[in-house]
């Protein structure tokens, strides 16, 4: 939820802040005091587009920052949250809540923060949408669309509708994948057949070769090796002489003469054969370098022996590098990428047979998995149709109590036909209708104002204050299916008074025990029902200069606002009195 709000120069305001609770929050004022203005901060905060026209004159910037707590959020909430957090490394404060922030400028430039971190203003807005949803006078606006009435139905049914929708998905991507392949290698089997022959004569072309992994870098490296082989074999000979003597096995020459091992084995025999003490002490260091000199002797002989003794070894070795090299330039920089894009190539190949053998069984395939789509899309739709009635009776009973007893909402789901040039279309029941992603339905909400009147598409038949009780009737309906998210209204009650606004007062209350639900309003019936009541006051400095700010008011405070409101009776007797009734008549009705 929205657990405080602060805002620094925007519009009338110069700089104030406010925080909220659960339940109920109204904020009330004078016209032009700077209500919009919160809501508006709400916006930027929500990623909406920044206008320099609300930095308030004669300042550099206008600063909106908002703290959220995610404690009463939902699972699927928090997990959407937690993604943004990660993506974007902002971090929670202290306290665990998590920090938002907007900055415009007086030319027009904006920046975001999120949790200490700069990002950019659409991150704000996936931050911010499973938390905060702003209903606006201008927010109603989104009603109108198709698309947001199917999500509304498919939200009430949730239970239902999303695991066949899910169902649904999964069946169209498997589908429209196998029917692509289908078209691509039906239409284009000369192509494909020509690339089959190319991949083909490549692919044998390696594996006459079979190349090893790396063994273009190990031969590069034994080339090397073997063209220095004479000199290599030529100073391991003569480092074996020198250790063991010219007759030792490696070595070619024709003069005797002694080697270390031959001089270190006649001076330890000569000091082991004097009498004297401090020369026979000297004889086991002897024994220690003749060993040392053995094992390195051993080890210079096995490198003589493990050279190569074949002439054509270099030859043979050049040849198969010739031949691996040929692959290099063709086909990658190494062999290791070689034997990667042959892989590749294969898989590619399996693809992109074009026998009838092939095309059939894919062609069966692709009906088999429509005829599958088929059936979970009537599923889908049966499922529509239902919660459709349901949804339909529900809001209409909503209404009954928001001043439009006699209207009644109809919601219509109906088959959306396949367009002429529709590239997938699904046959259904006889008739080629649109897969789309969200099924093959479109929903309609469709609005009658009293009993016998033609039902008519909301656009049509609701003015603005109409719809946006039909969206608060929504929203009460709805409120069971997700808790923990904060809903702002932009004077939902506009048109309304008596009875009715009472009325409202009770569904926004409704609501606000599931949600935080914080209310712009004119009515003081409305505002009697608050958990929480924030006040906007403006003030002006002699200079013709307005400055606003918002404040939480006290119980004796709260009279007087409410006072105000009725007919602006002021902090009087019969005001307060009226106040002090209405308050009443809220606690008790909220009980009730």
């Amino acid at each position: 939820m929205l657990a405080e709000i602060r805002i620094e120069g925007l519009g009338v305001i110069t700089k104030s802040s406010a925080q909220f609770h659960s339940g109920l929050t109204v904020l009330t004022g004078e016209t032009g005091a700077g209500k919009t203005m919160v809501l508006t901060g709400l916006h930027l905060l929500s990623g909406a587009r920044a206008d320099a026209g609300r930095v308030r004159l004669g300042v550099e910037r206008a600063v909106v920052e908002g703290r959220f707590s995610t404690d009463d959020v939902t699972p699927a909430a928090l997990a959407q949250v937690e993604e943004v957090l990660e993506s974007t490394g902002a971090t929670r404060d202290e306290d665990d809540t998590i920090i938002a922030a907007r900055t415009v400028n007086a030319d027009g430039r904006s920046r975001a923060h999120l949790g200490g971190r700069s990002v950019p203003a659409a991150a704000l807005s996936a931050f911010t949408d499973p938390l905060l949803t702003v209903h606006g006078q201008n927010d109603q606006l989104r009603l109108l669309r198709l698309d947001e009435q199917r999500r509304a139905l498919d939200q009430f049914a949730s239970d239902t509708v999303g695991p066949l929708l899910a169902k649904y998905a999964d069946l169209r991507r498997q589908w429209l994948e196998a029917r692509t392949e289908l078209v691509e290698r039906t239409s284009h089997s000369r192509e494909l057949a020509l690339e089959a022959d190319r991949l083909q004569h490549a692919l044998n072309e390696i594996d006459a070769v079979a190349p090893e992994p790396g063994e273009d870098t190990t031969i590069a490296a034994e080339v090397r090796r073997l063209g220095d082989l004479d000199s290599l074999r030529e100073a391991a000979s003569t480092a074996h002489a020198a250790l063991a003597g010219a007759s030792g096995e490696f070595t070619s020459g024709t003069t005797d003469s002694d080697g270390a091992l031959d001089l270190l084995g006649t001076a330890r025999s000569r000091l082991e054969s004097c009498d004297d003490p401090a020369l026979a002490a000297l004889v086991p260091r002897f024994d220690d370098v003749i060993a040392v000199v053995m094992d390195l002797n051993s080890d210079i002989g096995g490198y003589l022996a493990g050279l190569p003794s074949d002439p054509n070894a270099l030859e043979n070795l050049l040849n198969r590098q010739a031949q691996l090299k040929l692959l290099t330039r063709k086909y990658a920089a190494d062999i290791d990428g070689v034997l990667a894009w042959a892989e590749q190539s294969r898989q590619r190949l399996a693809k992109i047979d074009v026998s009838s053998e092939a095309l059939t069984e894919l062609a069966a395939r692709v009906d088999e998995l429509a005829d599958k789509l088929e059936v979970a899309a009537k599923k889908l739709t049966a499922a529509r149709v239902k919660a459709a009635a349901k949804l339909a009776k529900a809001v209409s009973a909503e209404l009954a109590g928001l001043a439009m007893g006699k209207a009644a909402l109809e919601v219509i789901v109906r088959e959306v036909p396949a367009a002429a040039d529709d590239s997938a279309p699904l046959r259904i029941g006889g008739r080629e209708l649109h897969a789309g992603s969200h099924g093959v339905d479109e929903v309609e909400f469709r609005l009658s104002a009293h009993s016998g009147a033609q039902s008519l598409p909301i656009n049509k038949s609701a003015s603005g204050g109409e719809l946006s009780r039909v969206m608060l009737a929504l929203e009460v309906v709805l409120a069971g299916s997700e808790h923990g998210t904060t809903m702002v209204f932009d004077e939902v009650d506009a048109g309304v008074g008596g009875r009715a606004a009472v009325e409202i007062a009770r569904r926004l209350a409704k609501l606000a025990q599931t949600h935080q639900v914080i209310v712009v309003t004119h009515l003081p019936q409305v505002a009697a029902f608050a958990d929480t009541h924030l006040v906007v006051d403006k003030s002006e400095n002699g200079k013709g200069v307005i400055n606003s700010g918002v404040r939480s008011l006290s119980s004796d405070e709260r009279v007087a606002e409410l006072a105000r409101m009725l007919a602006g009776l002021g902090d009087t007797e019969t005001g307060r009195a009226h106040a002090e009734e209405l308050l009443a008549t809220a606690r008790a009705a909220r009980v009730g």
